[in-house]
């Protein structure tokens, strides 16, 4: 049986209703996200044995943390609890031609203080299959950074497939190191590499010529970029390229390409997503939905497609996490995108 295994920071997340300004009304809706947690959510309700491990203070905004993740089913009993507080972030859900915007308050926070031995690494990965992280846990402290390393160390000499979100926040990189210097060692020990055009420069140094503003990508300079990437990096097993096509705040295409190590480049169907309620865990949501389908489905194309149709849904949902089941997403990556109402 396959039990999956998220690593990462999980925050309170403060934003104001009905497309509002930051205190443009003294109002603001407390949910929880990060990118891991907003992983191991979605395996969790495509009916799967997930633990999330983090680090969180013990007082009654860490409890509230750990009684929302236990209520999606998800096993907490390797968070550690130390430190004084969950990291914060604010955001405000754009529109039209306003962009969203996230405002943190993260520094000091519980799993920022971490350093090696805090987490027993072979107690939590003993009968794991799958390991999930994001280059957002290094970029945090070198702390985090060496905790995640010795993670996925670990994963190598038990033979767990190691999944990793390169996901760049140039608002984080602060505490010495740079973002190349970090994850160009961690990649090394990453089986399944999921990233956009900007991760791969910032966290790898490959690039390619895209112009991420025109409103439509050229899928075939992706291909030349897996190229690129694969090649640098011979221990990965499969790149996946989420292209998004921003139109505006609340319109977007969606799409995404998937390279393996045998030379092959997949390329999913596009969804041009309007009326967008959330874009917040939308990558998220695309790499737990690969997650899901490289260990269900039969072919790396249909693992593809439901990860796409998997992060269009999220886009429909407030909050980080994304709420559907696998069958919702297996529903719309059938082709059943009519939106009628199901009686």
């Amino acid at each position: 049986m396959s039990r999956f295994v998220t690593f990462g920071e999980i925050m309170l997340r403060l934003t104001p209703p009905d497309h509002e300004i930051l205190f443009q009304t003294n109002n603001l809706v407390a949910t929880f996200g990060g990118a891991e947690a907003n992983v191991a959510v979605s395996l969790a309700n495509y009916g799967e044995n997930v633990s999330y491990v983090t680090a969180a203070p013990l007082n009654p905004v860490g409890d509230a943390m750990v009684k929302e993740m236990r209520s999606f089913g998800i096993d907490t009993s390797f968070i550690v609890r130390k430190g004084d507080r969950l990291g914060i972030y604010f955001t405000e859900t754009g529109s039209s031609m306003r962009p969203s915007k996230v405002v943190y308050d993260r520094s000091g926070s519980s799993i920022a203080e971490v350093k090696p031995g805090d987490f027993d690494w072979d107690r939590i990965l003993d009968g794991a299959t799958w390991f999930h992280t994001t280059g957002i846990t290094p970029s945090l402290a070198e702390g985090t950074a060496a905790v995640a390393l010795e993670a996925v160390k670990a994963c190598k000499a038990k033979g767990i497939t190691v999944s990793c979100d390169l996901n760049y926040r140039k608002k984080l990189w602060k505490w010495g190191k740079t973002a190349k210097e970090v994850m160009t060692e961690f990649a090394h020990y990453v089986d399944v590499t999921i990233a956009n055009e900007e991760d791969c420069q910032k966290c790898l140094g490959i690039e390619i010529d895209v112009d991420v503003t025109s409103g439509e990508l050229d899928v075939s300079k992706y291909r030349v970029l897996a190229e690129k990437v694969m090649a640098s990096y011979p221990n990965m097993k499969y790149l996946a390229v989420s292209l998004r096509e921003s139109v505006s705040a609340d319109w977007n295409g969606w799409s995404a390409v998937l390279a393996d190590s045998k030379g092959n480049f997949f390329t999913s169907k596009k969804y041009e997503i309007r009326d967008i309620v959330d874009r917040i865990g939308g990558g998220d949501s695309f790499g737990s939905g690969l997650i899901w389908g490289l260990n269900n489905l039969k072919t790396p194309q249909e693992a593809l497609e439901f990860a796409v149709a998997a992060s269009a849904l999220k886009h429909t949902i407030y909050g980080d996490f994304n709420r559907v089941s696998k069958e919702d997403v297996l529903n719309l990556a059938g082709g059943d995108a009519s939106g009628r109402v199901q009686r």
